[in-house]
């Protein structure tokens, strides 16, 4: 359900591996991937990757379906599973370390949130996304939070409103993904690897401060980003990358 590997750069490989479901997000994967997340904790950057056609078809309509079957109609297991969903979106963009999301084939509904959740996302030229619970009378409403913090507000609507596809040119030039390769799991690790050879403490540091402060008026968005920019630069390997730049030599990251 989830392939989990370990790459020597410090890079952590999330693959959704439920194929045949077009990886749906069912509560079993969504607790999998909650834990697989936890773990790679301590990598220094994550990228998630699906196997198949699809990235994901979002959450797993038969078994939405079958929840119905129960006393009170589904409604307790409908708010279990929302509300582990929303905590593994909520985990992806607090993760310690950048996620970055490897889209090959289609990902929507709740697979685009996901993409969206991500800090980062790479994609190849034939994928799609789009958010088409409209069509089938059961509105976006929680892959909109994420998508409507990934795109303009305006275009969000649009997709919530309509469930049209959106294909890779504009969902890049829209801001929902990065990046357009042939091998977007390729090209994800390649960007992995790039911020993984930077410093721990600093990209981790980074990350935290970012997400902060763009929930904040102007004022204070610069009162939390000084507040970061000051631990920044009393941590080792700022003193050691400013001493290297001057120096004109390679730095040495202690991670601290």
């Amino acid at each position: 359900m989830i392939v989990t590997e370990r790459h020597n750069n410090g890079v952590a490989l999330i693959t959704l591996d439920r194929p045949a479901a077009r990886n749906a997000l069912s509560f079993a994967l969504l607790e999998a991937l909650r834990e697989a997340l936890h773990a790679a904790e301590d990598a220094r950057c994550v990228v998630l990757a699906a196997n198949g056609p699809a990235f994901s078809a979002g959450h797993d309509l038969r078994e939405l379906t079958a929840a119905r079957a129960e006393a009170d109609g589904g409604r307790a297991f409908y708010a279990r599973t929302m509300a582990l969903c929303s905590q593994v979106m909520q985990r992806v963009v607090n993760h310690p370390v950048p996620v970055i999301a490897a889209v090959e084939g289609i990902a929507t509904a709740a697979g685009c949130q996901l993409v969206a959740s991500c800090d980062l996302a790479v994609a190849t030229p034939q994928s799609r996304f789009c958010t088409p619970g409209v069509d089938i009378a059961l509105f976006c409403s929680t892959p909109a939070v994420a998508v409507a913090r990934a795109i303009p507000r305006k275009a969000a609507m649009e997709m919530l409103l309509t469930g049209r596809w959106v294909h890779a040119e504009e969902a890049r030039a829209l801001g929902l993904i990065n990046r357009i390769a042939e091998d977007a799991r390729a090209e994800a690790l390649t960007l992995a690897g790039s911020i993984a050879a930077r410093s721990a403490v600093t990209v981790r540091m980074g990350k935290r401060g970012f997400n902060a402060q763009c929930g904040l008026p102007l004022a204070e968005a610069y009162d939390a980003a000084s507040a970061v920019m000051v631990e920044n630069m009393m941590a080792a390997d700022a003193e050691e990358g400013i001493g290297a730049f001057l120096g004109k030599r390679a730095p040495v990251w202690q991670d601290r």
